[in-house]
Formats: structure tokens, sequence, C-alpha cells
């Protein structure tokens, strides 16, 4: 099968496949949308798109702060500021800039309704005046002004669901037209210039972990082979396997996104391991004096089983993802799987041909090496053997403790997750948090209920200023938009604007302001209701406390409506992009435990179908699900929380780890179909499996170590726990795995007296 005509034949295919490739021209295109993480399935999401076709998008704005050390309260701050935002109004893509250098107070008199300037800096007296009204005024410090007036807000509104190419070109616009102002501080922060600053980094990342990944792999290859077909050799396979696989994303037009920086150190350590198992087994083979054409022959008849079950269950469990409720979950689990199925065709077409070419007579490991591994690997087997109660005490120990820390783990995200809380961009955001009551959009569905008219009923509004008061207090949110906030500034506006009326007025103050009400919501900045006033909504800001706190709030809030809210007169429910987010770190979680344990099952009948085994099917699985355990132990004792980044990995680590395991039992199956007894075939397998899994291990753990130089979240903890797990199924296999076989002996016994019989 691998001769060398048909090792040619193979070449000549790959050749063909990439001058294809070539031909097509894949175009290499980056995007970043969170929304991509939101559970698709979910009520929730849509019931917001629902509640956005009414609304509009809740997190389509950027926050701009302006300030100086001085305040602004300065005329000639005031007059760039307004520069600055007459010049952002004018941009094609921005639908409205709010902020007090233009707004207008309603005041309500005798001969109807006038209008006076919230800021008004036309002279010293005036800006002095303002500057008392607005500091002390509760609607407007801490949410268009900080507390203590040192920054002013821009609240800039930019086209609706606009998408990551327009809202790069935006951002940049508002950034050269900020740097070009005579504003000496000021921080953005919005959707707009969170995509794009994800998107440059991803760009820089998916470049570096490229390179440096190739570098690790040139560098353990020559530790490895010591010679330049054995570090050329693999370099050309993987490259071409890691180029197929791009071209196919970019071909049906999915962009790279970010979880696609793992993908080139995912194929480029899958690839490698099944390539030094391959060169393994040739050199072992040219050792023995095997002739060069035989030795490639029989390298991949004995592994062309074990290679394509390793690739197939790590691609299995990878398309596990596919049920997830999340696109960006579902596309990576789906094209990972298929670029590991790319590489091991990468694999079999190039491999013979290239070792037919330039590939020695003769082997090239020196004698000191082999002495190495025979005498460690044979001393390793005789401790393990010797001190089976020792070893299975331990691997007790350990996993009740995991079991235990995986009890206490808890489902915990947050909106900037995959960035460091030293990162720029998450120390903007956090500013808005301190001096703005918040950056992260906090949407509240209102419906009024059977026994008030609309949602501007006073009985409506008097419940409703309940749920206002929890809102505020318990997620110290900013200033609240709603129905109320707009009686509020009319009862204000009744009262000669003096801030201290902003507040629920009494049945005659409302009585009073029922007929301005109409035109208020018209010249609303804001839209608090539908046509039929019979739905609104509550809008306001929190800072990003975290999915955990998240949910507890929400279920107290649940509780709170449901005991002091009269569902006849309102009906809440709460929902906007954050809410999503939050629940997807806790919905992602649960689907991807449920994803790991079919994972698992499925490696578990494909194994026992294999060996024809159920017996061996657990062998195969025990050392490679007590290393996950063990992960969460490490998790428990880090301090690292279960979100929607770290739950992926679970499965990514099974699938990767199982391979050591399956190579071993396929070495030992053979050994047994030979005839040899147990203990002579375990011992067999162990020397000579065991250095190949030891060499892989250290190259896979290498090369996700290199995810831990990562800014992003996601592959951070990708490189630090996979690296953990794959160390940890290295070290179920080599001492787990042959006490576990030990008592298999009999069975094997039992099976070749019934054969033969």
């Amino acid at each position: 099968m691998f001769d060398r005509k048909k090792s040619m034949l193979g070449l000549g295919l790959a050749a063909l496949i990439s001058v294809l490739f070539v031909i097509l021209q894949p175009q290499v295109k980056f995007d970043y949308d969170f929304e991509q993480f939101f559970p698709q399935d979910d009520e929730e999401l849509r019931f917001y798109q629902e509640f956005r076709t009414t609304f509009g998008n809740d997190n389509d704005y950027l926050l701009i702060a302006l300030g100086q050390e001085r305040g602004v309260f300065d005329q000639e701050f005031l007059d760039e500021a307004l520069a600055i935002q007459d010049k952002i109004q004018a941009l094609d893509l921005v639908e409205a800039v709010f902020s007090l250098l233009e707004l207008e107070e309603p005041i309500i008199g005798a001969l109807g309704v006038s209008y006076r300037n919230a800021l008004d800096w036309s002279s010293d007296q005036k800006l002095e005046q303002s500057k008392k009204r607005l500091l002390s005024h509760p609607q407007y410090a801490g949410n268009l002004i900080s507390q203590d007036g040192d920054y002013l807000l821009l609240m800039v509104s930019n086209k609706q669901r606009i998408s990551k190419e327009e809202g790069d070109v935006l951002n940049l616009a508002i950034k050269e037209i900020l740097s070009d102002s005579e504003i000496p501080l000021f921080y953005t922060a919005g959707k707009i210039k969170a995509q794009g600053e994800f998107v440059d980094l991803l760009q820089a990342e998916f470049g570096f972990f490229l390179a440096i990944s190739f570098v690790l792999i040139l560098l353990l290859l020559f530790l490895i082979f010591r010679t330049w077909w054995g570090v050329l050799l693999p370099v050309i396979v993987l490259s071409v396997g890691i180029g197929w696989t791009i071209a196919l994303i970019l071909l049906t037009g999915k962009a790279l996104d970010v979880m696609s920086v793992m993908q080139p150190t995912i194929l480029l350590v899958i690839g490698l391991s099944a390539l030094v198992h391959l060169l393994s087994y040739y050199l072992k083979y040219l050792g023995n004096g095997v002739e060069k054409s035989k030795a490639i022959a029989l390298t991949f008849k004995e592994l062309f089983l074990a290679v394509f079950l390793t690739c197939f269950t790590t691609a299995l469990g990878f398309s596990t993802m596919y049920f997830t409720s999340a696109v960006s979950l579902k596309q990576f689990g789906l094209y990972t799987a298929l670029g590991v199925m790319v590489m091991f065709l990468a694999v079999l077409l190039i491999t013979p041909g290239l070792l037919h070419l330039f590939s020695p007579l003769k082997a090239a490991e020196n004698d000191r090496f082999k002495e190495f591994w025979r005498v460690y690997l044979g001393d390793a087997l005789r401790w393990t053997w010797g001190n089976r109660k020792l070893v299975l005490s331990v691997f007790s120990i350990l996993t009740i403790f995991s079991i235990f820390a995986l009890s206490d783990l808890k489902i915990n995200g947050y909106l900037l997750d995959n960035l460091p809380r030293d990162h720029e961009l998450v120390q903007e955001f956090e500013f808005f948090d301190r001096e703005f009551g918040g950056s992260k959009p906090l949407e509240i569905f209102l419906e009024a209920g059977e026994e008030v008219e609309d949602v501007f009923d006073l009985e409506f509004l008097r419940a409703l200023d309940k749920v206002e008061h929890f809102v505020t207090e318990h997620y110290e949110s900013g200033v609240i938009i709603s129905p109320l906030s707009l009686v509020k500034a009319l009862n204000q506006a009744q009262n000669g604007g003096n801030p201290k009326a902003y507040d629920l007025p009494s049945r005659g103050q409302y009585q009073r302001i029922q007929p301005y009400l109409d035109q208020a919501l018209l010249q609303s900045n804001f839209k608090l209701s539908d046509s039929t006033k019979r739905i609104g909504r509550l809008s306001t800001r929190t800072a990003d406390m975290g999915s955990h706190r998240s949910f507890e709030i929400k279920r107290d809030l649940e509780t709170f409506v449901k005991q002091e809210v009269d569902p006849e007169i309102l009906k809440i429910q709460l929902t906007g992009t954050s809410n999503l987010i939050d629940k997807s770190h806790e919905t992602i979680s649960t689907q991807m435990a449920r994803g790991l344990g079919v994972a698992i099952i499925l490696v578990g009948i494909i194994a026992g179908f294999l060996f024809r085994s159920w017996r061996i099917s657990l062998m195969v699985l025990n050392p490679n699900v007590l290393p996950l355990l063990w992960m969460c132990g490490v998790m428990w004792l880090l301090d690292i929380e279960l979100k929607l980044t770290t739950a992926v990995i679970f499965t990514v680590a099974f699938g990767i780890a199982v391979d050591d395991s399956i190579h071993f039992m396929t070495k030992l199956y053979n050994e047994l179909g030979k005839g040899k007894r147990l203990l002579y075939a375990l011992k067999r397998t162990y020397m000579e499996t065991g250095k190949a899994i030891i060499l892989t291990t250290i190259i896979l753990v290498s090369g996700f170590a290199i995810l831990t130089l990562s800014e992003f979240g996601v592959t951070f903890y990708a490189g630090l726990l996979i690296s953990l797990a794959l160390f940890f199924a290295l070290i179920a296999d080599l001492l787990l795995l042959p006490i576990l076989l030990l008592p298999m002996d009999k069975v094997w016994r039992e099976k070749r007296r019934r054969k033969n019989a």
C-alpha cells in the first residue's frame, strides 16, 4: 500500500490539492462578534430579539469621557467639547450624540412650556449656577457628568447592528477627532471599540503563535531526531496540513475569530504527535536492519489504525461542541475537527513519499539514547508493578480531592473575560464603571398589567419606583431611564426646574403634568414605550460584576418582584445583551459538560468495538477521565472559575489526551494478537510505545504551554490547563494503566484458549 510508486502518487495528489487552493486564493479575514457566544436556542435570546425590534439594540453606543485636571466647568473646555460633539454628530454612521452640552430642560409655567440650557456657560455667573445645579442633580451627576465634575460624558449612538468593518471606520474617525482636539484627557468604551481592539490583538496573536509554534517544533524535532530530514519532513507536512485547513475555513466564508488563535497550535501538536510515532517506528525498523522501503511499509501498516483512531477520536471530541447553542463554539468545534482530519490526510499523503525521497538508509539514533530509554522505562515499569498499592492510593486520594474541588467550582464570567484585568481596554471600561455608573448595559422589559391603563399610569409608576430603588441599590447602577424618569423630569419642570422635585409626583401633581406627557415622550432622546404604551423599558448601566453575582441579583430581583409588586399592575423581565452574555457562561458550561460526556461514551464504544472488550474500553477511558478531574482540582487551587472560555478546555483536553492511550492499547492488542502472554506483551508495549508517548507529550505540553503567553483569557487558560491535563494523562498512562491491565491476564488466556479450541 505504501510502496514507492503509490507514495509518489500521494505526493502528487497533495501537490495538486495545494495548487488548487493557491488558484482559489482564499482571502484572510478576521472578525469578533461576542453575540456569536449567545445561546442561540434560548428563549431569552428570542425575547431580546423581539425587544430590540421595538427599542433598538442596547449596546450600539460609544461612551466618551472628556476631562481636564481643573474640571469641566471651564468656558474654553466646553467650547472645545461642543466642537468635538458637532464633528462626531456629522459622521455618517452616527445617529445621535447626547450630552449636557446641548441638553435643554423644560420649565412648565403659566404661559406654557419654556426651555433652558442644562449647562449654560455664556457667562461665568451662569456657568457657576449650572455647576451647582448639575452636581446636585440625581439625573445628571454620575451619569452625564462625573460626581467630582472632572469629566463630561458624550453618549454616541451609532448605526444599529453596525458591522465590524463599519465599526472600525467609525471608531477610527472618532479617535482622530479626539486626538486632534485640545482636550487633554479622554476615555472611550463601547462595542465598536471593544471589537476593534479584540481583532487587532487577535491578528497580532495569530501570527505570533503560528511563528513561535514553528520555532518550537524545529527545536524539538532537532532534539528528538538530530537529523536534517527529521526536521524538514515534519515541517513540510505540518505546513501543508495547516495551510489546507485555513484555506478551507476561509473558502467557506468563515472569518478567523478569537477561537481561531488556538487552531494552528492544536493542529501543529496533533500532527507532530502522529509524525513522532511514525518516525520512531520507522527508525526502529531501520535500526533492526529492515530495508528502507519495507520499513516504510511496515511502519504505516502497523500504525495506520492507531494514527487514524487518535485523529478520529480527537476530531470527535471537538465535534461535540456542535451540540452547544453558541454559533462561535459550533464553528470552532466543527472546523477544528475538520482540520484534524485534514492534518491526518496530509500526514498520510505526504509522509511516505518524503521518506522515500530523502530519509536515510539506516537509523540515526544514538546507541546511548537507546540504552537510556531501555533502562529507565524498564525501571519505571518494575517500580510501578512493585508499588501498586501506593500508586492506586495516590490516584484515589487525588481523584477524591478533585471531585470535591469540582463540586465547589462556580460558574462566573465577565464581559471582557478574554482580556487580563490590567489591559488598557479593560482599564477604560472600569473607568466608566467608577465615574459614570457603569459601562455594561442593563435592560428590563416593562409591561402594564390588566388593572392599569398603560406604563404611564400612576399606579404603574408607583410599582416601578419600587423596582428602580431595588435596581439602584443592588446593581449599584447609574442613572435609570424609564417612563418614571420622564414623569420625574416633568414633575421637576412643573416646579420651576428645582432638582429636588425630580421625584415621583403626588396624584395632584401627576394630573397637572399629564397634558405635557405625550409631547415630552415624542421629544425624548430614548424610546421609552411602544405606540400602545402598554410596554416600556427600564434602561441603565452597571459595572461588570461577573455573571455569578449578576445571577444572584437576578434571582433576588425576581423574588422581590414576586413579593412586592402586583402582576396585575406591573410585569417585568430582565433582558439585553449583558443578560445574555451572563447566561451564556452558565448555559455553555452545562452544554460542554454534556458534550464531554457524549465524547467519552463514544470513544468508549469505539474502543470497545475495536478491541472487542468493554473492559479494555474502560482501560482506555480511565487514564483520560481522571486527568480531567485533576484539572478541576488545579482550577480550584488556582481559583480559576468555570466559564465559557474554560468549559471548552475539558473537551479539547480529552480529545487530545486519549490519543496516547489508544496508541498504547493498539500496540498491546497487536502484541497479544501474535500469541504473546499479557505480561510479556505489556512489557514490550511499555518499552516501545512508552518512549513515543513521552516524546509526544513533551511536544504537546510544550506546544500548548506557548499559549500561556497570550493576552486572551480563552487562549491562556487553554494553554495552562490542557498542558496540565496532558501531563496528568501521561502519568496515568505510565503508572495507572499497566496496573489496571494486570488483572486482564486471565481474560486474555481464556480468549486465546477459546480461539484455539
